[in-house]
């Protein structure tokens, strides 16, 4: 699958899913030809394209390897993606080498590997530009906070197999849904309704998180609250949480109580210790909220703490976010095609902004849950 031909179907599934209002329009129509960035993973493969659009705001990341699961990986509407500005800065540091590349050092983070002859001789993160540890040698636990580790390598053979055959299974519906579309060219556009509920017959189940359950005239209420430093997006995503539900807590407190160290010396919340989390969120509020630990979450999780109208930190390998809504589009006459999106409220990077993406369920890798609802006193 050439990156054109991908670039082309991820078009056709994209038009699709804003016409159906399944996904937020993006800037300008854009053309997933134009100016793409090739982004690798840490054992050196190419993982993905992003695609910005031609007005600064707003990407789109296009899968380059079938284990990413499916073709289309995660749009992001509101995102700044800047790569020539970002790799000019990588070029102004003291580290010597003849080429740059951006590498997923902790899928989705990302960061700058500096070679020299081929050899990487640094991979800073990016905005930071902090180097990036190497592999730990320990491999006994999952990767924490601000460490480097392979998506590709990573994954067991069962699902390696599982996301290829996935992948092939997405390639071909959307090749037939393109084909029928009449989508010649890798540009999301609109497309006329009827048409599309002709081809498709589709079913679209999407809500995110209001201030209230009177849905129609409420916009999305949850804030998207940065780390302050690479280590505490479990912090960023615990001040979510509370301040969602008025509880007023800063990163600094919430790293002392998670034991996360201070901001001159920060360390990340371990994956063995998720379930603290769980203890602070209950502490911190005085038992008025009921916090829960998930550790084999499913996309059924996530709908239904959002129909009830709660957000839930999810953990992905290294890192933590939070998911403020949902959106599923299936297709009662192509099920290749259908979709299933969480709009992530993720913290990451540190001290440059933050983003907020709809990830694609088939590529996410979400290794636990933590839900947080009201008590409610008889």
């Amino acid at each position: 699958m050439t990156r054109i031909e991908s670039a082309r179907l991820v078009a056709a599934q994209l038009g699709v899913l804003v016409t159906l209002g399944a996904l937020p329009d993006l800037p300008d129509g854009p053309r997933l030809d134009r100016a793409p960035t090739p982004v690798h993973d840490v054992n050196g493969e190419l993982l993905l394209w992003r695609i910005g659009s031609s007005c600064g705001r707003g990407y789109v990341d296009v899968a380059a390897h079938p284990r990413l699961g499916a073709p289309l990986v995660a749009v992001a509407p509101e995102a700044v993606w800047e790569p020539e500005m970002l790799l000019g800065e990588a070029r102004s540091l003291d580290v010597e080498h003849d080429e740059l590349q951006f590498v997923a050092y902790s899928f989705p983070k990302l960061a700058v590997r500096f070679l020299l002859g081929g050899v990487e001789v640094a991979l800073r993160e990016l905005h930071t530009w902090e180097q990036v540890p190497e592999v730990r040698e320990d491999l006994g636990e999952p990767p924490g906070e601000f460490e480097r580790w392979s998506f590709l390598d990573e994954q067991s053979a069962e699902t390696r197999r599982l996301r290829e055959e996935r992948y092939q299974q997405r390639i071909e519906a959307l090749t037939h849904l393109a084909n029928v579309l009449h989508v010649d060219e890798p540009v999301v556009r609109r497309f006329d309704r009827k048409i599309v509920e002709q081809v498709l017959r589709p079913r679209v189940d999407a809500l995110e998180l209001h201030y209230s359950h009177n849905f129609a005239d409420q916009s999305s209420c949850l804030g998207l609250v940065g780390q302050e430093t690479n280590r505490w997006s479990t912090a960023a995503s615990a001040q979510m949480i509370l301040d969602f539900y008025r509880y007023r807590y800063d990163q600094e407190r919430l790293a002392d109580e998670l034991g996360l160290g201070t901001e001159e010396n920060p360390v990340g919340l371990p994956p063995s210790r998720e379930f603290d989390v769980v203890v602070a969120l209950e502490n911190l509020t005085g038992k008025s909220l009921s916090a829960a630990l998930s550790t084999t979450p499913t996309f059924a999780e996530y709908r239904s703490e959002i129909r009830a109208n709660r957000p839930v930190i999810s953990f992905v390998p290294g890192h933590s976010r939070v998911v403020a809504g949902y959106t599923r589009t299936s297709s009662l006459l192509l099920i290749g095609a259908s979709f299933a999106a969480l709009q992530v409220n993720d913290p990451w990077p540190p001290r440059a902004g933050v983003v907020t993406r709809w990830e694609n369920v088939d590529t996410i890798v979400c290794r636990s849950t933590v839900t947080a609802k009201v008590t409610l006193v008889p």
